[in-house]
């Protein structure tokens, strides 16, 4: 009997570990990182603007799954209005031009369980990398510090 016992605990003890090594990374709430801000804010963006935005997606094991980056062509849509998912309407508010953001977006506020097959499984807590580049038309000033006057 103490056989069975010590091999239920231990079969008990690999189920609990591969359960939270699956969840490692998974989070339940936004997180929003500000990865750099520029020093002047002049543009934010708020629900109702047309903004572009790039962006590279990837899951908690570093699997990238899209980025625009690479096609050099960021997303555009309306903030705020459904047409992207609910982490990205509600990381990118107040965000500047310029700006870039980590967004670690749980999957209620992503795909939820269904996912978006093939390359977002069910469940997945989604990381994006992402830079604001233009709201309503108007890009940053751009304006960088003279290197001859420093």
């Amino acid at each position: 009997m103490k056989f069975l016992n010590a091999a239920s605990i231990f079969a008990l003890l690999i189920f609990v570990t591969s359960a939270s090594a699956k969840k490692s990374g998974d989070v339940t709430e936004l997180q929003i990182g500000v990865k750099y801000k520029p020093e002047s804010c002049e543009i934010q963006a708020h629900k109702g603007d047309k903004v572009r935005v790039h962006y590279r997606g990837k899951l908690t094991d570093g699997t990238v799954f899209d980025s625009s980056f690479e096609r050099g062509d960021p997303i555009e849509f309306e903030l705020g209005s459904g047409q992207v998912i609910k982490g990205w309407d509600q990381g990118l508010l107040g965000m500047c031009v310029g700006e870039k953001r980590k967004l670690k977006i749980p999957a209620k506020l992503g795909y939820g369980d269904q996912g978006s097959p093939p390359s977002i499984p069910g469940g997945a807590t989604l990381i994006f990398d992402t830079e604001l580049v233009t709201v309503n038309g108007k890009p940053s000033t751009g304006e960088q510090p003279d290197d001859s006057e420093l």
